[in-house]
């Protein structure tokens, strides 16, 4: 809390943040300056401000709830919300290790003498600042928001989120247009199932939702491309954007159906030619989720495509965006993939539900690549049952169960799994 405040003072003291003594009420040709600020709670908030922190707050777990309270001005116009989670997990490995503290099937290792693992992680603490807006003029509704948790190495604080929103325009970096954050389950595991489609871009992006129940979003996004060389060929910079864009059917809050696609084109330098070329990587998407009353959802998503490794939870970490063609001296390729969950919730009580999930990523081989690398990931699956109490407005609590398979090109299997237990507070 003393680090929350000390922020709040910092940027009141910068100018960020009008402050209530230096600031004045002045007019110039947009609209009238606050003349002071006001903390207030997010129930008591001007109401068209609450109804923008609402409707655009995620449907994920992972993601930061609404803000308690608000710094507005007292036109109603703006605020500001700072909020974030604390959040402990502990978790114990048997029968097999994961050498992450993420559930990553990938990295089950080929062989390991230790089968048993104990970790604890607080690195997914999260904190966020949130500034809202409503004008009747050029911006119209507005978004403005930064998040970071504490993932990067040696606990180092990481940028997760940084964007702003107008006009059904987002620029800056969050989550992929290629992603469906509404259709994922709820688990304690940060990464999540491995056939997820997870990501994050730096991208300009557009959202047309003046059809009822129907939404349509395109975006331009900094590409990634992670691959693997030789002495002949190297990847390097890339010359081109990713391109997604996606059309979405809902017929409810908490009930949709998307279907959406990505194109790339990879750059890559070879010093046979002495020049750069390019391979065309694709991916489509469907998913969705379904609520049957106020007890079930079923959730799902299947994804695949060509150099889209950047996008898939699992085959993110193998460096197989694109690869070297062995049939073809001085060119790369771009392997074919796929990755798919299917999973249900059950609500037992309003402060209390349970979910499980079954998910597979496969990498597949082309033109002989993997002929000489028998023991290389050939496809991985993900299950995890898991149930989460609310015990208070701001405390959450939960328990979790991951089972991991993965097998390799040479037909090989190696197995983990893990017991996860939660303790998250919001604020």
């Amino acid at each position: 809390m003393k680090t929350i405040l000390k922020t709040v003072f910092l940027l009141c003291g910068t100018g960020l943040i009008p402050s209530a003594v230096s600031a004045q009420a002045q007019v110039n040709n947009h609209y009238e300056k606050p003349d002071s600020i006001v903390m207030v709670s997010t129930d008591k908030a001007n109401d068209k401000l609450v109804r923008i922190i609402d409707e655009t707050q995620y449907r994920y777990i992972h993601d930061p709830q609404a803000p308690r309270f608000l710094l507005m001005d007292k036109q109603g116009k703006i605020a500001l919300g700072i909020g974030g989670y604390v959040r402990a997990t502990t978790e114990y490995d048997f029968g097999g290790i994961v050498e992450n503290t993420d559930f990553i099937t990938a990295y089950i290792p080929n062989s390991n003498k230790v089968k048993n693992q104990f970790q604890m992680d607080a690195s997914t603490a999260t904190i966020f600042l949130k500034l809202v807006g409503h004008t009747n003029k050029i911006l119209g509704d507005f978004i403005v928001y930064a998040a970071g948790n504490y993932r990067s190495g040696n606990k180092v604080f990481q940028l997760r989120n940084a964007y702003v929103t107008f006009r059904n325009i987002t620029v800056g970096y969050t989550y992929g247009g290629f992603m469906d954050l509404a259709a994922l389950p709820a688990t304690i595991d940060f990464q999540g199932p491995n056939g997820v489609a997870a990501y994050r871009a730096t991208q300009i992006s557009y959202a047309y939702t003046g059809l009822k129940n129907w939404r349509f979003n395109a975006s331009i996004e900094m590409p990634s491309v992670s691959g693997t060389g030789n002495d002949q060929l190297s990847i390097t910079q890339q010359r081109t954007p990713d391109f997604t864009a996606y059309i979405q059917y809902g017929r409810s809050e908490n009930s949709h159906l998307r279907v959406g696609g990505v194109v790339r084109n990879m750059t890559y330098t070879s010093t046979l030619s002495d020049k750069a070329s390019e391979v065309t990587g694709y991916g489509v998407q469907a998913s969705t989720s379904l609520s049957f009353g106020k007890r079930w959802e079923f959730f799902g998503q299947a994804t695949y495509g060509k150099g889209i490794a950047q996008y898939l939870n699992d085959i993110s970490n193998l460096n197989v965006d694109i690869v070297p063609n062995p049939e073809k001296e001085g060119k790369m390729q771009a392997l074919p993939m796929l990755g798919w969950f299917a999973g249900m919730q059950y609500n037992i009580s309003p402060t209390l539900f349970a979910s499980t999930t079954y998910s597979m990523s496969r990498l597949y081989s082309e033109n002989g690549y993997f002929n000489d690398q028998p023991d290389s990931y050939r496809y991985g699956q993900y299950f995890v049952a898991n149930i989460f109490w609310n015990a208070t407005l701001n405390m959450q609590l939960g328990a979790e169960y991951l089972h991991g398979w993965r097998t390799d090109f040479d037909k090989s299997t190696h197995h983990a799994n893990r017991v996860n237990l939660l303790v998250q507070y919001s604020f």
